[in-house]
């Protein structure tokens, strides 16, 4: 298999994932203020919310790339 079939599975699996949840979450932390031994951190929860014109355009691109690299072959 080849790099661009790999890609375009990639696509395709990444587009449907954004089409399913929609959104995913992560937390970041960051060091607010050190003084001396003490630190203080804080924990933030960013959400990002993946639009559907972008998994349909990953599907799309994933599926066109498959089709034109195994009509190449």
């Amino acid at each position: 298999m080849n790099a661009v079939k790999i890609m375009a599975m990639v696509l395709i699996i990444a587009g449907l994932l954004g089409l399913a949840y929609g959104r995913f979450s992560y937390t970041r932390e960051t060091q607010e203020a050190k003084l001396g031994p003490f630190e203080l951190t804080v924990k933030d929860t960013e959400t990002v919310h993946i639009p559907v014109w972008a998994g349909v355009a990953a599907v799309v691109v994933g599926g066109g790339l498959l089709f034109f690299a195994s009509k190449k072959n």
